[in-house]
């Protein structure tokens, strides 16, 4: 018997879904949840955004030509 072949979510997909949701089947304790998921979910992508920036700049800092 063969096995059920899992198919992979590609990136950002699931926040695509999230996104075109219905709100309309939700409460307001249940949006206030999400937004408090939401809010959280943008400082974690900024935090992550930050760190990039700092090692790129890093980088940049070592890899280039000294100021004349």
């Amino acid at each position: 018997m063969d096995e059920p072949v899992e198919t992979r979510v590609g990136r950002g997909q699931r926040l695509i879904e999230a996104v075109r949701e219905d709100l309309e089947l939700y409460g307001v304790a249940e949006l206030e949840e999400r937004v408090e998921i939401l809010q959280s979910e943008i400082a974690r992508v900024n935090a992550q955004i930050d760190r990039k920036r700092s090692g790129r700049a890093a980088a940049d800092a070592l890899f280039s030509p000294p100021p004349r």
